[in-house]
């Protein structure tokens, strides 16, 4: 079957950044396609990544909160997993979220084609799916085509080696699991399949894991997992050859050199931007050095009228800035420039402890050569992290030397992706050291420690000694 329509916009990719665009433009009254090759919309981050990882994550905290709770005087016997059962809640969580995207979706009268979707013209697509070929013409166009994960070169393809799909399945629990990468998918799976039972190495080519971060702020989370893991940093691995008994893994290194068995290998080394295969040469887009699309403040590429966002545009692969951006595209299409660019971009490690932090980092400052206050607090002073076992954590907080305004901040430690955000709507807010510090926060409670990083700075904390004089 073959077809041609029109639209006002037609969004090309159904991940969180590609539907909330299309939702929002068609809120704002106008006609919309979407384009989607897979079955369901909602992306990596809602079928294969986000959602799916959070929810194995917080199955698998289960069993070490067991553990923890035995300290407390309180114990629940042995702990018993029934992976399948976790594999279908896994399964429903996803579903139930993917149903609701696409009745929303249907609800907004957005016209949905399956398929995928190549550009033909400045003003056309080309889409082809089991039912045929379909043109899409189009006055605007958003391209949130996501990013995929970057194979090693020359890695061999096994049921052995996995990707970050491959490993949220759970299709099995390796004895021997190495982990290439330690960043944030990295230490996320090794969290799941250590509670599973697997043993983890961890290869980390950089000196720190979660390289973006600052290194005193990953120290809480080395500290709890540097017994449970075999952490090599300063590391690569050259070499992998799949036989009957496992993967054997060449690496080199500070610590080690030489050959390791493997049962299973996750390469978690990054992803990369999917834009070498939509036929941009027919817009006359350039890429960027990394393959990126780039954009004006308003998601508009070099072709006006023409719009990208998410994965393919400058800034850190993370959803939350992908669905900000196809809400900013959404409506400079419509007129209304209610939004811009996001600049503030929390990230978080959904590790135990968690790691978020948002803005500039100690290093990044120091790079830049920007002079700044700083204020750091270790968890043992607080009261609340004292109680509940959290002692193991860190608050950090820079400011401006000269106007006190708040540059950035750090946190590892219990529930640091949920406190992260008092620091983001500080900074959205261009707020002070003084006005934090004076802002009165419940006690006891966790968030107090960023509180406690302003009054450090601001000279009125009374929970810990004052910095001494100068």
């Amino acid at each position: 079957m073959s077809e041609s329509i029109h639209v006002d916009v037609a969004v090309l990719g159904g991940g969180p950044g590609g539907y909330t665009a299309a939702f929002r433009a068609a809120d704002l009254g106008l006609s919309v396609c979407l384009i989607e090759s897979s079955e369901t919309l909602g992306g990596v981050c809602v079928n294969e990544g986000c959602i799916p990882s959070k929810t194995i994550l917080h199955a698998t905290s289960m069993i070490t909160e067991a553990q923890h709770a035995q300290s407390m005087g309180v114990s629940f016997g042995k702990v018993e997993v029934d992976i399948a059962a976790m594999r279908s809640h896994k399964v429903a969580t996803v579903e139930g979220l993917t149903s609701g995207i696409d009745k929303l979706a249907k609800a907004r009268g957005i016209q949905r084609i399956k398929g995928t979707g190549v550009f033909k013209t400045k003003r056309s697509l080309q889409v082809t799916g089991d039912r045929g070929t379909s043109v899409v013409n189009y006055d605007h166009a958003i391209i949130a085509t996501g990013s995929q994960p970057i194979d090693l070169p020359g890695m061999p393809k096994h049921q052995r080696i996995w990707d970050s799909t491959d490993a949220l399945d759970l299709t099995s629990i390796p004895s021997r699991l190495l982990i290439i990468g330690g960043g944030i998918i990295g230490l996320e799976m090794a969290q799941v399949y250590a509670s599973l039972g697997s043993n983890i190495t961890i290869v980390e080519s950089a000196e720190q894991l979660v390289p973006a971060a600052d290194k005193d702020v990953i120290q809480p989370l080395q500290k709890s997992i540097k017994k449970r893991y075999d952490i090599l940093t300063r590391t690569k691995v050259v070499d992998m050859v799949v036989e009957d008994d496992g993967v054997v893994v060449t690496m080199e290194g500070k610590k080690i050199k030489g050959n390791q068995t493997f049962d299973a290998v996750l390469v978690a080394v990054g992803r990369r931007p999917n834009t070498t295969t939509i036929n941009l040469g027919a817009l006359d887009i350039s890429l960027d050095s990394n393959h990126r699309i780039p954009v004006d403040d308003t998601m508009q590429t070099s072709l006006p009228g023409i719009y990208a966002i998410g994965d393919i545009v400058e800034g850190p692969m993370l959803a939350h800035k992908a669905t900000h951006e196809g809400k900013v595209a959404a409506e400079a299409i419509a007129g209304i420039r209610m939004s811009t660019k996001p600049t503030l971009i929390p990230s978080v490690a959904y590790t135990s402890p968690e790691i978020a932090w948002v803005g500039l980092t100690e290093k990044e400052a120091k790079e830049q050569a920007i002079e700044y206050d700083l204020g750091k607090v270790p968890w043992l002073v607080s009261g609340r992290a004292q109680s509940v076992g959290a002692s193991n954590g860190m608050t950090k907080a820079l400011f401006d030397k000269k106007t006190g305004v708040l540059l950035g901040a750090s946190i590892c430690g219990e529930n640091a992706g949920e406190l992260i955000h008092e620091a983001v709507i500080a900074m959205t807010l261009g707020s002070r050291a003084k006005d934090i510090a004076h802002t009165v926060h419940a006690h006891p409670t966790l968030s107090e420690t960023f509180a406690f990083a302003a009054e450090l700075v601001e000279g009125s904390m009374t929970d810990m000694l004052p910095p001494r004089k100068r």
